[in-house]
């Protein structure tokens, strides 16, 4: 029962930080944000993060990669690149609402503004963009397109996606996600 309450704090700070990240950005995570949202008590810190705060950080990021890589695959797995993407424009058009457009993607803040604060990040983030890259990719040519144009497509899918996130955020509107959408979606109707 112990180590259920001490994994219950883990991942409460885990899922603090990475709404922390998604709504203030790799310099808003801070150890006593992280406490504060997630109630922990200040020695849970680095009982479960030796690192402090650049592993909870990189934890949280993680974290949050590793849940849009198992939404992508869930949906990728029935090869329908329609449904994918009509998965992951859901989940985001969701994400904002619930957050009043406050949170966007917290893969693309670490991206943006900690390179130079935390050490790993950089390859943290080309790791989680390469996943999901290759899970997109997979679902393209499961799809029947051709791998190299899968491959360019699956750059697209993501690149248009979290560009629509940030310019819902900015203008406290999901058209864009709506517009990439439509759009996405005539660009796959076409094999060749």
């Amino acid at each position: 029962m112990a180590d259920q309450g001490r994994q219950g704090t883990k991942q409460r700070m885990l899922d603090s930080a990475v709404l922390l990240l998604r709504e203030r950005g790799a310099a808003g995570v801070t150890v006593d944000a992280v406490l504060a949202h997630s109630g922990a008590p200040r020695g849970s810190v680095y009982h479960h993060f030796p690192g402090g705060r650049n592993e909870i950080v990189l934890g949280a990021v993680r974290q949050a990669g590793d849940f849009i890589t198992a939404m992508v695959d869930g949906s990728a797995s029935g090869g329908d690149v329609q449904q994918t993407l009509d998965r992951l424009v859901l989940f985001w058009k969701r994400a904002l609402t619930k957050t009043d457009y406050r949170a966007g993607c917290p893969v693309a803040a670490m991206a943006s503004d900690s390179r130079d604060v935390i050490p790993d990040a950089g390859e943290v983030v080309r790791e989680i963009f390469a996943r999901w890259h290759a899970s997109l990719t997979d679902v393209l040519c499961t799809s029947g397109f051709a791998t190299p144009r899968a491959h360019r497509l699956a750059t697209l899918v993501v690149s248009a996606i979290e560009g629509a996130v940030i310019l819902c955020r900015a203008s406290r509107d999901l058209r864009p996600l709506d517009d990439v959408l439509v759009e996405m979606k005539s660009l796959l109707e076409r094999r060749d």
